[in-house]
C-alpha cells in the first residue's frame, strides 16, 4: 500500500511541471529545445495546418519496476491500460456521454493509437513489458526507476518507443517529460495503484487517467489552467480550453466557475485537470491540433513519412529538436 493517503494524493497529483522547472533550471539546452518546439507549435497553429486523417500507432514499452508482489502490476492490468488509452486518445470510452452538452462540439478523436510493442531495439521479438525487481521500496520524481544503475530500469530508444515506467511513486500519481528532454529519461512515470482499471489499481484513480493526462504531456499538452497557482493569468496555449483559476480536484458539479468563466465555467471534464478519473472525459480539438504539432515535430519518428508528409502540407518546415 502507498504511504500517501487520499486526501494528501489529490495535492500530489502530477509532478510533470516541477520536473519541468527542475530541467530548465538545470539544462540550458532543454530550454532552447523548448522554445523551438513552442515556436513550430506556433507556426502551424497560425497557417491553420492539416490534421492527420490516418492513426497514427505508437509503441509501448512498459517497465514494471518493483519490490513488493504489489507493485507487480499483472499483464491483464497492462492491457487494461492500453485498453483505456485507446478509447480516450480515440473518443470512444463510453463515459464520453457524460461530457457536458456545451461541450460535447468540442471532444476530438486525436487519431492516436497505443501498441505495445512486438519488437525490442535488437529486433526481437517481445511482449512489451519490462519487469525489473528492486531493492528501493519507493521511488519519486528524480527519474531514478528511469535507470537500472539507481534501481529502476533503462528506457528504451525513445525516438522509437513510448517508455512507460510503473513502480511505487511517492507521493505523485505521475509524472511525464516533455518532448525536448534527454532521451535517457524520456517517457512517462505511473503510481502502481494509478495505472490501468484492475488489479492494484485503487479508487479513486482507478480508471487508468493518469496515463492517459502523462501521456498528454508527452505529447507536449499543458495543465487546462496554466499552472498559474490560482491567478487567472496562466495559459496552455489551447483556445477552445476556457480558462480556470487553478486544477479541480474531486468530482465537481458543472457548472463550476473561476475566474469569470461564467455560464460554463472550468472544462474540469477534460483530461488535463486533476479530477478523479470518473469526470474526466475528453480532449478538445485545439489540444488535439496541439499533439498533431508535436507528431509533426519532436515526435515525429513515430509517424509514416507519408502521414508526416500530408502533416507539413503547405507549411514551411522550420527545423525543431528531436
Amino acid at each position: 500500500m502507498s504511504s500517501v493517503d487520499d486526501g494528501q494524493r489529490q495535492h500530489h497529483w502530477c509532478a510533470t511541471m516541477p520536473v519541468h522547472h527542475q530541467m530548465i533550471a538545470s539544462r540550458p539546452e532543454y530550454t532552447i529545445a523548448r522554445a523551438a518546439i513552442e515556436n513550430a507549435t506556433f507556426q502551424r497553429k497560425t497557417v491553420r495546418a492539416p490534421r492527420h486523417q490516418e492513426v497514427v500507432t505508437i509503441p509501448v514499452v512498459v517497465h514494471v519496476v518493483y519490490r513488493e508482489e504489489e507493485h507487480n502490476v499483472s499483464q491483464e492490468q497492462i492491457d487494461s491500460q492500453l485498453a483505456v488509452l485507446n478509447y480516450d486518445f480515440r473518443l470512444t470510452n463510453a463515459d464520453a456521454a457524460s461530457i457536458p452538452p456545451v461541450w460535447q462540439p468540442l471532444a476530438a478523436d486525436s487519431k492516436i493509437e497505443f501498441l505495445l510493442a512486438t519488437t525490442d531495439p535488437r529486433g526481437g521479438p517481445t511482449t512489451g513489458v519490462v519487469r525489473q525487481s528492486t531493492r528501493k521500496a519507493e521511488f519519486g520524481d528524480d527519474d531514478g526507476v528511469k535507470f537500472a544503475a539507481k534501481g529502476g530500469s533503462d528506457a528504451w530508444p525513445a525516438d522509437r518507443y513510448l517508455n512507460i515506467w510503473v513502480c511505487n511513486l511517492v507521493p505523485w500519481l505521475g509524472y511525464a517529460q516533455f518532448p525536448g528532454g534527454p532521451a535517457e529519461t524520456d517517457g512517462v512515470v505511473v503510481a502502481y495503484h494509478a495505472f490501468g482499471s484492475t488489479g492494484t489499481a485503487r479508487a479513486p484513480y482507478d480508471l487508468g487517467r493518469t496515463a492517459t493526462h502523462e501521456i498528454g504531456h508527452w505529447l507536449n499538452l499543458r495543465h487546462i489552467w496554466g499552472d498559474d497557482g490560482d491567478s487567472c493569468s496562466g495559459d496552455d496555449f489551447v483556445t477552445d480550453t476556457p480558462n480556470q483559476a487553478g486544477p479541480n480536484f474531486g468530482t465537481p458539479s458543472f457548472p463550476t466557475v473561476t475566474c469569470g468563466n461564467a455560464p460554463n465555467g472550468d472544462m474540469f471534464v477534460n483530461y488535463m485537470d486533476y479530477t478523479e478519473d470518473r469526470s474526466m472525459f475528453m480532449f478538445t480539438k485545439g489540444q488535439s491540433e496541439r499533439m498533431d504539432a508535436c507528431l509533426a515535430g519532436p515526435r515525429s519518428s513515430f509517424v509514416p513519412k507519408v502521414v508526416l508528409d500530408s502533416m507539413w502540407e503547405g507549411v514551411s518546415q522550420e527545423p525543431t529538436p528531436a
